[in-house]
């Protein structure tokens, strides 16, 4: 059994306590394997055993953070490896326990005490290529000038879905639909189901709401604002500027984001943490 560990690196006890994570799984006698990024901010792990984000080759990832080091994670390893979350965020919707549980947590782990929590990713084409990572919880597409609107029609399967004016669009699968979709004026989606929401972001018309579509859709985005570019935004991680006639599609990724959970009840841990943010 080989282990990855990531953790975030603008907090102290987040990096302390992966240093404790690799060495209680050392002494245990598996392999364990940090990335570069963490060993960049603490050279207490074996130069041996530090590679790449890129390059884990592992059963399973450590991620020591927030939702924020999750997503990185997904958006930099080329494997669908299963995600332990020990959270060091804010809220932490994706992490699955608390550092005081991590230990425990570990060996409910090693002993095969868990199951697999799958979620959906989506895949953006930009002018048919994909070169942007694949979203776990939404694809933003955002006016570049703030203040300014952009003029966006939408499609799914080809059909017109809308036209808009508005601050842009967001394209949330139920893993995103707690964040940015949820913040303007989207659904709570439950995470099992595979749908995919359609928000606009402060559009003009009140007649312009969110919709929700199946997760097999194919989605494509139109700018018709002829002299402004937008911002295709991915997980609030990845940004990059369009130029107006730029062809943006989105469809389901073929690949998936798996988490190590050890509870099957989805509502209590999401209905908290809904309540505190909210």
């Amino acid at each position: 059994m080989k282990f990855g560990i990531v953790a975030r690196r603008d907090r102290d006890a987040a990096l302390k306590l992966a240093y404790r994570v690799y060495d209680f799984l050392k002494v245990s006698g598996y392999e364990v394997f940090v990335d570069r990024d963490t060993y960049s901010h603490l050279h207490e792990f074996d130069r041996g055993d530090v590679v790449p984000l890129e390059d884990f080759d592992v059963d399973y990832i450590i991620v020591i953070g927030g939702d924020g080091t999750i997503l990185r994670v997904e958006h930099r390893t080329k494997k669908d490896i299963p995600i332990l979350g020990i959270n060091m965020g804010t809220l932490g919707f994706l992490t699955e326990v608390e550092p005081h549980e991590a230990f425990f947590a570990l060996s409910k782990l090693i002993e095969g005490e868990y199951h697999m929590d799958e979620r959906i990713k989506l895949r953006t084409y930009v002018n048919g290529v994909n070169d942007v990572p694949d979203a776990l919880n939404e694809v933003a597409v955002l006016t570049g000038i703030p203040g300014k609107i952009i003029h966006l029609k939408y499609y799914v399967d080809g059909g017109l879905a809308n036209e808009v004016r508005a601050d842009g669009l967001i394209i949330s699968t139920p893993t995103g639909s707690t964040g940015y979709s949820m913040s303007a004026g989207g659904p709570f989606v439950d995470p099992r189901l595979k749908v995919v929401v359609l928000a606009p972001l402060a559009p003009i018309a009140l007649s312009s709401r969110p919709m929700v579509v199946p997760a097999e859709s194919k989605i494509d985005v139109r700018n018709l604002s002829a002299t402004r570019e937008v911002i295709l935004a991915v997980d609030g991680q990845f940004y990059t500027y369009l130029t107006p006639e730029t062809e943006i599609k989105v469809e389901l990724s073929p690949r998936r984001t798996r988490f190590i959970r050890f509870s099957n009840e989805v509502y209590p841990k999401y209905t908290m943490r809904i309540k505190k943010k909210f």
